[in-house]
């Protein structure tokens, strides 16, 4: 039975258990040469007490910080909060890799890094000086950055890398991009639309050829035109309503919009708006992302929810897992999954 608020020591639990310090150092360090008899009964006095160990302590105790560090783009991240646009990447990041690390008695945190300054590379390496974490997850763009990867390597720090299937060091990662691109294109092929376009992402993210390369192969199975039917955005809003303006005079027989991400494909549900045309009835739309605020659109979106905190929860398991060995198991694919709403719809008969 636990003690109530009152703090126990690990002295209080060696004493419980009849044995020395460094055993019990051992056992909540996971450390080797610990007999399992020893360990259950160990483990039995800190369930009985109620013991939690210090992060201080552990990271006395051993080579190991404690620590999984995630990092994000600094620039969207900033925009994104200020601007409060409804995006929740970095909240189901925290989900997943909280809960997570609390299992395994770790602690997650994240830092905002620019990935295009010149001086990431020291910004990076002061952040690993200080906090000396025992892996690191890198989201897109940092994920593909060498700079960054190349500066882990050296250092010795495990890392994961979100939204890249590249053959470099580290655990490559994806969210099943590519297939749920091709999903979501032959789901509006199956509800008879024909010209479907796409409002692509920025080059320097993976992730967004792999999109567009799961609408191009749907669409060539089914033996449809795509030209002119690709305009790219950079994921703001803006860009959005650029491409689909692109789209729509370049393909007034258009009947349906695939895009990259919510804030560009809330700006093509305006740009349809604003011309007259109805969603669903007359063009039909599917978002990427499934971030809240697509619930709450009128009509609410059609979008492909990504697998963020599942995704991040499985690299922080494999970070902690592999202790520091090289990850041979290939790229980890996290499928996404269709979320069906009321932006999608038949095409109009006159298509």
């Amino acid at each position: 039975m636990g003690r109530g608020h009152k703090s126990v020591t690990i002295r209080e639990v060696a004493e419980d258990a009849g044995v020395s310090l460094q055993t019990v150092s051992r056992v909540i360090n996971d450390g080797p040469n610990v007999r399992p008899q020893m360990r259950d009964k160990v483990q039995a006095s800190i369930d009985r007490l109620g013991y939690v160990p210090s992060l201080a302590a552990q990271r006395m105790s051993g080579s190991r910080s404690y620590i999984i560090l995630a990092i994000n783009d600094r620039e969207r991240t900033l925009a994104d909060w200020r601007e409060r646009q409804g995006t929740d990447w970095v909240d189901q990041m925290l989900l997943g890799g909280i809960l997570t690390c609390s299992k395994h008695g770790y602690r997650m945190m994240v830092e905002l890094v620019d990935t295009h300054a010149d001086h990431v590379e020291r910004e990076l390496a002061a952040t690993i000086a200080a906090l000396q974490p025992d892996g690191v997850i890198l989201t897109p763009p940092h994920s593909e950055n060498p700079l960054i990867t190349t500066l882990l390597e050296k250092r010795g720090v495990p890392f994961a890398r979100i939204g890249s299937n590249r053959e470099e060091p580290g655990i490559p990662m994806t969210m099943g991009d590519e297939g749920a691109a091709y999903t979501s294109t032959k789901r509006l092929i199956e509800l008879g639309h024909k010209r479907i376009g796409i409002i692509a992402g920025p080059r320097e993210y993976s992730l967004s050829g792999w999109r567009v390369a799961g609408w191009e192969r749907a669409m060539s199975e089914h033996g449809l035109d795509i030209h002119g039917l690709n305009e790219r955005g950079d994921f703001s809003y803006e860009s959005g309503t650029q491409a689909a303006r692109a789209l729509l005079d370049r393909n007034p027989q258009m009947t349906a919009i695939i895009g990259s991400n919510d804030q560009m494909t809330l700006a093509a549900l305006e740009v349809v708006r604003d011309r007259g045309m109805h969603v669903p009835r007359d063009i039909s739309l599917i978002s990427f992302d499934n971030t809240p605020i697509v619930r709450f659109s009128q009509p609410p979106l059609t979008a492909v929810d990504q697998p963020i905190a599942e995704t991040v929860s499985l690299a922080v398991e494999k970070l902690i897992t592999l202790k520091g060995q090289d990850h041979k198991g290939g790229v980890i694919d996290v499928k996404a999954s269709l979320v069906e709403r009321a932006s999608t719809g038949p095409a109009p008969r006159s298509a």
